[in-house]
């Protein structure tokens, strides 16, 4: 009996395997969009609040006049250095409280090296850049969209190929 399963198992065909397993950063903007909400450093802290609701965001990046990234304005940022200290989100320039060394991604990265990065660097936001150029920003919200997107097309897969299904 133990040759009957042995030889049944080999007369099924391979799983289908994606042709990119790891699914990059470009690849993921391609889908999401390359909109990027953004203020500049010399906005007030109430402006930027003001825009992060109106857009329904956690984050916006700040970019200098001449449109170069310069920090990343986030929730936390408002409720540890305004809120907690006791300042003004009216009279607060951004800043004043934004985080200016921005950890950043490449389009080529995968989507694993960003949730590894955000996970590692306690972060949620993650501009994109190629050259010095801002491409996009991705949310952990997407990176955790796209992996359950991911496995969910792998489960599908599974049941197939364990169902005979093609």
């Amino acid at each position: 009996m133990r040759r009957a399963i042995t030889a049944q198992r080999l007369t099924h065909r391979p799983l289908p395997l994606k042709e990119n397993a790891m699914k990059t950063v470009k690849e993921l903007l391609r889908g999401k969009g390359y909109q990027v909400w953004s203020i500049g450093p010399d906005a007030t802290v109430y402006e930027a609040l003001t825009l992060m609701a109106e857009k329904d965001v956690g984050a916006l990046l700040v970019l200098d006049s001449a449109g170069h990234l310069v920090g990343v304005l986030s929730e936390r940022d408002y409720a540890r250095k305004i809120v907690l200290k006791g300042k003004t989100s009216r009279e607060t320039p951004v800043r004043e409280i934004m985080t200016e060394k921005v950890v950043w991604v490449r389009p080529d990265q995968t989507i694993e090296e960003c949730m590894a990065l955000m996970t590692n660097k306690r972060i949620r936001h993650l501009p994109v850049l190629e050259g010095g150029r801002l491409l996009g920003v991705i949310s952990i919200g997407d990176v955790v969209k796209d992996i359950i997107s991911e496995q969910e097309f792998m489960i599908e897969q599974l049941e197939n190929y364990i169902t005979g299904k093609r």
